[in-house]
């Protein structure tokens, strides 16, 4: 499939610090969108959080360690999960799941250890459970399936909240083997971006 390129941004462009949107959520409760995008021959790995009624207003601009695979709006509270990770290019998928804090701008890094997992998929079942796919810990004796598949796992807390950093350990994230293709997001993320730079001309009736 052959991508367009992003428009250059103009000064009054929202989205320019975002780079190349890759991978757009959004929460039409809250008129809330999340976009994370990538600058030059980097991955994304920099999430624009903005507020869109009639246009864009960028509030916070994040960045993170490793490229944004997954992210999810809570359903009740002000937060945003994000899923990180890359393959190391030997054995290991290494990533993180942040929790952003919408009003704060504060983020945790959920995962204990020093190396966290490669989360691919994230999806909030409701207010408390939290759907989790992640890529296996390694491909050693398994690269040809460890990079179709993943785990998938589903944690509950009662206040996402108040929930701490490191705070999800293996145990916690240990699940069944399923099918995980990784879907490439960029031109559904570049539509609706392009969307938002030209709002609808508003008609004036006479």
């Amino acid at each position: 499939m052959t991508l367009r390129p992003v428009a250059p941004a103009g000064p009054d462009d929202p989205f320019a610090e975002v780079g190349d949107p890759f991978l757009a959520v959004t929460d039409q409760r809250r008129c809330l969108l999340a976009v994370a995008g990538a600058h030059e021959y980097d991955e994304a790995r920099t999430i624009g959080l903005f507020h869109v009624t009639d246009r864009a207003r960028r509030r916070r601009l994040l960045t993170t360690d490793s490229p944004v695979h997954a992210m999810a709006f809570h359903p009740a509270l002000p937060l945003l999960a994000v899923g990180t990770g890359e393959y190391d290019g030997g054995y290991h998928f290494l990533g993180e799941l942040l929790l952003v804090d919408l009003e704060s701008g504060t983020v945790r890094s959920l995962i204990a250890g020093d190396f966290g997992r490669q989360v691919l998929g994230l999806e909030w079942l409701n207010d408390h459970d939290l759907r989790i796919l992640l890529a296996p810990h390694d491909d050693f004796g398994d690269e040809a399936k460890a990079h179709v598949e993943g785990h998938v796992a589903v944690v509950s807390r009662a206040d996402w909240s108040t929930v701490g950093a490191e705070s999800l350990t293996e145990r916690h994230l240990t699940g069944p083997r399923v099918p995980a293709p990784r879907p490439d997001g960029r031109e559904a993320a570049r539509r609706l971006v392009d969307r938002l730079r030209t709002p609808p001309t508003r008609q004036h009736h006479r």
